[in-house]
């Protein structure tokens, strides 16, 4: 019996999946990605499947892969998404099928507490504020009890928590075999089951900062996997120029600086001068931020020749020159009393590294690269190559050390035409197989957009206060139940404080910003005040929210686009790619900006249709969509839903929406 066989029984009506899986209806474009992926185990080579939303692409990749007995590498994009694939759709489809499966979830350090570090914190509280003191209470009473030592574990601790940095290892700061706990160490428990198990569940950063540094545990497992797959793969290349470049940070060295500080005043007290060489760090870590003047949070400054866009160049190398400078004399002095403890081993290692970088930024980029320095609460220096499709393409077609694998890329999301190019070329992907499968959604009947004509240019910046005007007016009509997904931080902050003001106190609808609450919060508020009974919640978002958000059923019923999602143009990382594109005879715009927009596009309206049961609006105020010539490309990557012509449509058709949504709530 071979493999494809297998997956179409398990599909078919009547079969093992509709008898152990709730809710599992069958479906064709499900079955038919089954089989595509079940050829491609099969025949060991890659594929590329997009598949839209309600396909149910989970099973159809999981399936063929657990049916075929072979060890299983699967990476999605996000954390969130990891828990969710190994807690719940993973073990669901391990029951159902009856299979003797053993799975390992893997993340990176800075997901598993550190008991070393935490010993380190709780000796250094009397330099955290209050609610840190607490939180570290609380980490401290659960690493008593946990198992896996994963920080997903411990509700209520903040994402964003200072204190997560104190309490976890880097690649930098880890002691090894030489740390007093290495034998309960979390991190090194959760590789040891990796390279047991059958199915190994990880994340994109993850497979990446192995690529970089082959540090996290990757580089051991891939050679023994034959099936690698990668979900939500449309985030692969973002992903991945950011951890296949170089960085050097304002914040790197502070920490260093702490580290170094705190290891010589309790290992070695007195040996050496440790307050005057981390002052010295400190300080060239703070003359490179003075080097760039006064400067706006949130600037990228471009880098294209000796120094940075509008940065005095004498300045700016005497800093950089003094960075490196300072990491070599913390080298020389590490050196010396290396032997005493293993704390400095590491420490010289950071210092060694901090010193190369410093000395990398002082010269010349590498071909193919940009280089530029972004600006906010500490200073970053960036190199990023313009793709990633070296890097895949010598991890996919390098089988040394192992057999041939099967390489599976999907998502709902992957490009705006039959190549899916917008995915395949800078991944180096653009000769292997390619499958599009459609929604089995009926969106002429589920949902319709709107394109209002009345409105300021994109650019006005009368724009943003008129799509917060109409955003009022419209939620309004729908008691909530409305997100606002936004191209720009500022358009996030002018709306979302606008419609504070247009809602007060008094007019029953609760406005949630992005930024106010972790993302988590954020979505779960909105789905418990617009399912009834409560306060209706209007959400404004940007960036993450346009992709991975999943509210079904009447809580989301409009989903606003402020503007079409094109890149920022005067992004330095983006004027790079253009010029790498129109220098090798492309155009900018038709090859990047536009299939870019299209994509974006794609993911913001996936947020609003998620069951087949689903009905909503897609608003996008953007006259350009309607009345330029790029516009129907665009529509065109849109699900079909059907167009509402005018204002006066719109306002029926949210009527109607309401009446459905009051009934829902009576009956819930």
């Amino acid at each position: 019996m071979n493999l494809s066989f297998e997956v179409q029984e398990a599909f078919s009506p009547g079969g093992v999946l509709s008898r152990a899986a709730e809710y599992f209806v069958p479906r064709d474009g499900q079955t038919e990605m089954a089989l595509a992926v079940a050829d491609a185990i099969e025949g060991a080579y890659p594929i590329v499947v997009e598949a839209s939303t309600g396909v149910g692409k989970t099973f159809s990749y999981m399936v063929p892969a657990l049916l075929s007995g072979e060890r299983v590498l699967l990476s999605t994009a996000t954390k969130t998404l990891q828990d969710q694939l190994f807690g719940r759709d993973l073990p669901h489809l391990v029951k159902a099928l009856r299979l003797p499966v053993r799975t390992a979830l893997l993340k990176g350090r800075a997901s598993y507490l550190c008991l070393h570090r935490m010993e380190l914190a709780r000796q250094e509280s009397s330099q955290i504020d209050g609610i840190s003191a607490r939180a570290l209470g609380k980490i401290e009473t659960w690493s008593k009890v946990t198992r896996t030592g994963d920080l997903a574990e411990l509700a209520g601790l903040d994402e964003r928590s200072s204190l997560i940095p104190l309490v976890t290892s880097t690649r930098e700061n880890c002691l090894g075999a030489q740390c007093p706990h290495f034998r309960a160490c979390h991190v090194n428990l959760a590789r040891r089951e990796a390279m047991a198990a059958d199915v190994v569940v990880i994340n994109h950063h993850l497979f990446f900062a192995d690529l970089a540094v082959r540090e996290s545990g990757v580089a051991e497992l891939l050679p023994t996997v034959r099936i690698a797959i990668f979900d939500e793969a449309h985030q692969l290349n973002e992903i991945g120029v950011q951890f296949l470049g170089r960085n050097l940070t304002t914040g790197q060295l502070l920490d260093f600086s702490r580290d170094l500080l705190a290891a010589g005043l309790k290992l070695a007290r007195g040996l050496v001068d440790w307050q005057g060489v981390g002052a010295a760090i400190e300080q060239s870590a703070r003359d490179l931020r003075l080097a760039v003047g006064r400067q706006f949070p949130g600037n990228k400054l471009r880098w294209t020749d000796q120094t940075p866009e509008g940065v005095d160049p004498a300045t700016w190398v005497r800093a950089l020159e003094a960075v490196q400078s300072a990491c070599q004399q913390a080298c020389s002095v590490l050196a010396r009393v290396g032997e005493m403890a293993t704390d400095f081993v590491r420490l010289l290692e950071r210092a060694t590294e901090l010193a190369a970088r410093a000395e990398c930024f002082l010269n010349t980029c590498e071909p193919d690269c940009a280089r530029w320095v972004d600006v906010g609460a500490q200073l970053r220096l960036i190199e990023s190559p313009l793709d990633i499709s070296k890097a895949v393409k010598d991890t996919i077609f390098n089988t040394a050390g192992g057999s041939a694998k099967s390489w599976v890329f999907t998502s709902a999301t992957l490009g705006d035409d039959d190549r899916l190019s917008w995915f395949t070329q800078p991944c180096g992907l653009t000769d292997v197989k390619v499958l599009r499968i459609g929604s089995p959604f009926d969106y002429e009947r589920q949902a319709a957009v709107y394109v209002p004509q009345n409105f300021p240019k994109s650019a006005d910046p009368a724009h943003s206060a008129k799509v917060a005007e109409s955003a009022a007016m419209w939620s309004l009509q729908l008691g909530g139940r409305t997100m606002v997904l936004t191209t720009t931080l500022r358009a996030l902050r002018l709306i979302g404080n606008a419609l504070r003001v247009a809602f007060g106190h008094s007019r029953g609808l609760e406005v949630l910003v992005q930024g106010d609450s972790p993302k988590r919060v954020l979505i779960e508020r909105f789905r418990e005040g617009n399912a009834g009974g409560g306060k209706g919640c209007v959400l404004v978002a940007s960036a993450s929210f346009w992709e991975g958000i999943d509210v079904p059923g009447h809580a989301l019923q409009l989903v606003i686009i402020d503007k079409l999602p094109f890149p920022p143009p005067n992004d330095p990382w983006v004027e790079a790619r253009s010029k790498m594109l129109e220098s090798r005879g492309l155009s900018a715009f038709s090859d990047y900006f536009l299939p870019e927009a299209a994509v974006a596009l794609k993911q913001g309206a996936g947020r609003l249709i998620r069951r087949e049961t689903d009905q909503g609006i897609l608003v996008v105020c953007d006259g350009r969509l309607a009345s330029m010539s790029y516009g129907k490309r665009l529509m065109k990557a849109l699900p079909p839903m059907r167009w509402l012509a005018s204002e006066q449509e719109l306002m029926a058709r949210l009527e109607q929406l309401t009446k459905i949504g009051t009934t829902e709530c009576l009956q819930i």
